[in-house]
């Protein structure tokens, strides 16, 4: 069986999108010919949802998305992927500033769109989110823009990144609204507490970020010293002293039963995700094509419930030591 006779499609949302099982998240990719070979051998290998947003720029470690340089990574994506632009589905984002906080009102989505659509170098943008929610702009008035924007053909479907329930229930009586993109894996399951459920509900898809908890799910980082030094995990909480030793306890546990399994690490933990529900698609960010077909993987890793209760066992809900940022 070829890689992409393997892959697996989820349909997302009720309007019709369907999509591969898993994605490709772009947002570290430097703007080189390695990550262009990265992305067009992801289409080959079956790879059909490619996510990048406005705000994310192209370098490496920290300066991937903190540089000042909006839509770097959309000419990217649309780079790479000139020329096969019917056989993807392209989701960007908008509403994140440098320095305005979080955007969602009228004039600035329809300036932001138009931006998009010109570093991606195409017609329309298949699923457009909402970055982070504008507080000072109804959730109404931002969802009904951007329903505008279906009917004139700018955008195909809606989506909200790091939403709440109530604003998520909210938007969808404006505009159904496609997908959920959120931080879930074994060591960030917070979703399940209001957020799965709602959208489950509604019938919303969740597209979650950093499945692989950053990397630490993989099992390739072993000590602190593993990240580089300009790397921006090298920040967060989980990557450091205790809470380090700590995570690193469970996922060595996570390795054994991978181990037990017959796949990797990453496999076992990408396969648990897509456990959760059928309008589940993770888009694991990477620059190597080698592990963008290692995560399919996953696709052929069957868990049992008592996989699925060991799993429990070994990473229940808040088991991750530090904040999730």
């Amino acid at each position: 069986m070829s890689v992409n006779q393997a892959i697996q499609k989820r349909k997302i949302g009720n309007e019709g999108l369907e999509v591969s099982a898993i994605g490709l998240g772009t947002m570290t990719m430097p703007d080189n010919q390695d990550s262009i070979d990265t992305i067009r051998g992801a289409l080959d290998s079956g790879v059909t949802l490619f996510d990048t947003a406005d705000l994310y720029g192209t370098g490496t470690g920290t300066e991937a998305f903190l540089q000042k340089r909006f839509g770097d990574n959309e000419k990217l994506v649309g780079k790479a992927l000139k020329g096969r632009r019917e056989e993807a589905v392209i989701a960007t984002k908008f509403g994140v500033t440098h320095t305005q906080g979080y955007k969602g009102d009228p004039a600035y989505i329809k300036k932001s769109v138009d931006a998009s659509l010109y570093n991606l170098g195409i017609d329309y943008i298949d699923l457009y989110y909402q970055h982070r929610y504008d507080p000072n702009t109804p959730i109404e008035e931002t969802v009904g823009t951007l329903a505008d924007l279906v009917k004139q053909g700018k955008i195909r479907y809606i989506g909200l990144s790091e939403a709440p329930a109530d604003i998520i229930r909210r938007a969808h009586e404006v505009h159904p609204i496609t997908a959920v993109e959120t931080e879930f894996s074994l060591w960030s399951r917070e979703v399940e507490d209001e957020i799965l459920p709602i959208l489950k509900e509604l019938g919303i898809a969740l597209v979650p970020y950093s499945p692989l908890g950053r990397g630490f799910l993989t099992g390739q980082i072993k000590k602190f010293e593993d990240l580089p030094v300009n790397d921006y995990r090298r920040q967060y909480s989980r990557f450091q002293g205790e809470n380090f030793t700590k995570n690193l306890e469970i996922v060595s546990l996570i390795e054994k039963m991978a181990e037990q399994k017959g796949c990797t690490t990453a496999q076992l933990a990408l396969a648990w995700l897509l456990a959760q529900g059928d309008q589940i698609v993770p888009i694991p960010g990477t620059k190597s094509l080698k592990r963008v077909q290692e995560n399919f993987g996953a696709l052929q890793v069957s868990l049992t419930d008592e996989d699925l209760a060991a799993i429990e066992r070994i990473s229940p809900k808040g088991a991750a030591s530090g904040s999730r940022f």
